[in-house]
């Protein structure tokens, strides 16, 4: 089948490379050159696992390929995927700019009937108005169909997440249109819910807000637990093994991050706004989420007896292992607020340096976990990268000036961790 991705995020990048490895003919629309130019050479805008061999493996058979030219990829498609992105804007609604350009776009190269989806997470009746715009513009009396299919991959698993989805949801009016979707994703595994275009675009922002509200309790369960004197993965643990509730996202730390959460959680608020529906439920959820941080910060100022002009080594700046994605990432937060009480920072994260260069100042960025251990006064770990859980913390004392370990992620045993001579905070734990 001939598919079209408009946009180049992890969205469409990955999906694309994925239905071009199932042997489709994809092609990939971009709106930055270099980007489009890059990708061609095997340059990717962002790092994934397995994501650079696989787009190579595909542009070289010809079944992948790049243009900024929107008549190029889309009069010869049957279907084309909307992968833009929908940031939140000051209010907390998506910005839905980049949406409806995009559909301008398809609207003025619609040659031929098509299959357009909204892959991108949206409001409840964005669909609705694509079509509108797309009507408005398109020649003559082409035809089309329009559809909603969610995406659920998570960063760092991306390529896997889109192969074996626990669900594929599709959203129709047409058979038409269901039918081709269905037909598309055959080879791919994962339960088939079909359903309405309204239903489809709500699953995603409800899927997101569950999880986020999940990480939430966590963490204010952790909250307590310190208050206490309880250990918060015991609990946690204790909780998830409930069968009705699970363990999955139900993790305490320093919050959740990345390009999802944050802003779904943000939208989903606006959405009920809308319709005269204060959802005090998921502010909680954003406030526990700054809380987290902030708690995390005063821990180490109070542990440390001030954290001025002292050196801090901070282990993970990515919002999340397995990327070098830092939007939202608790790490921006965390540092600025220990700068803002003058302690120095030392770094290092796996992939993620350049990007969080890019959004932290006067931080010295170092090359290894010992590098920014070495001469620190305590290591933070933000990010669970499994790097972090291989090393000899014995040798990572040693390079110390004083041997503190705030683990922001529970990701070591705080006995064995104090058996080395360390002094372990967690989070929700000692």
């Amino acid at each position: 089948m001939k598919i079209a991705f408009i946009g180049h995020g992890y969205v469409g990048l990955v999906t694309a490379a994925v239905f071009a490895d199932l042997g489709n003919s994809v092609w990939v629309v971009g709106r930055t050159k270099s980007k489009i130019d890059n990708l061609k050479k095997g340059i990717m805008p962002f790092f994934e696992p397995g994501l650079e061999e696989m787009v190579k493996r595909n542009t070289l058979s010809g079944r992948l390929k790049f243009t900024l030219n929107y008549q190029e990829a889309v009069s010869e498609s049957k279907v084309i995927f909307i992968c833009v992105g929908t940031p939140s804007k000051q209010n907390g609604e998506a910005d839905l700019s980049a949406v409806f350009k995009s559909s301008e776009e398809i609207g003025r190269n619609l040659k031929n009937y098509a299959l357009i989806v909204t892959k991108s997470t949206v409001p409840v009746g964005t669909n609705r108005q694509v079509a509108k715009v797309i009507k408005k513009i398109v020649a003559g009396k082409v035809p089309f169909d329009i559809a909603s299919c969610p995406e659920f991959l998570r960063e760092g698993s991306a390529i896997s997440d889109t192969l074996n989805p626990d669900r594929i949801v599709i959203g129709f009016d047409s058979i038409k249109a269901k039918t081709i979707l269905l037909d598309l994703h055959k080879p791919i595994d994962g339960e088939r819910i079909n359903t309405t275009i309204e239903s489809a675009e709500m699953i995603k922002y409800a899927s997101n807000a569950l999880l986020a509200n999940k990480i939430s309790f966590a963490n204010a369960m952790s909250f307590i637990c310190d208050a206490v004197g309880a250990d918060v993965e015991d609990v946690l643990n204790g909780v998830g093994l409930d069968k009705r509730l699970g363990r999955m996202f139900l993790y305490a730390g320093v919050g959740f991050g990345g390009s999802c959460f944050p802003k779904d959680v943000k939208a989903l608020i606006a959405i009920a706004k809308s319709k005269k529906y204060d959802f005090d439920l998921l502010k909680a959820v954003n406030l526990i989420n700054d809380d987290a941080r902030k708690r995390f910060v005063e821990k180490v100022d109070r542990t440390l007896s001030g954290v001025k002009g002292k050196t801090l080594a901070v282990w993970g700046l990515a919002f999340k292992p397995n990327t070098d994605d830092m939007r939202e990432a608790p790490s921006i937060d965390i540092i600025r607020l220990l700068q803002a009480k003058g302690a120095k920072i030392k770094a290092f994260d796996p992939v993620a340096v350049d990007n969080a260069a890019k959004v932290i100042t006067d931080v010295t960025f170092t090359g290894s976990p010992a590098e920014a251990a070495a001469g620190a006064h305590a290591v933070l770990l933000l990010t669970e990268w499994n790097e972090f859980k291989q090393l000899d913390l014995r040798e990572i004392k040693k390079v110390m000036k004083t041997p503190y370990l705030f683990d922001g992620r529970n990701i070591y045993d705080p006995a064995q961790v104090k058996s080395m001579g360390f002094v372990y905070k967690g989070v929700g734990r000692e």
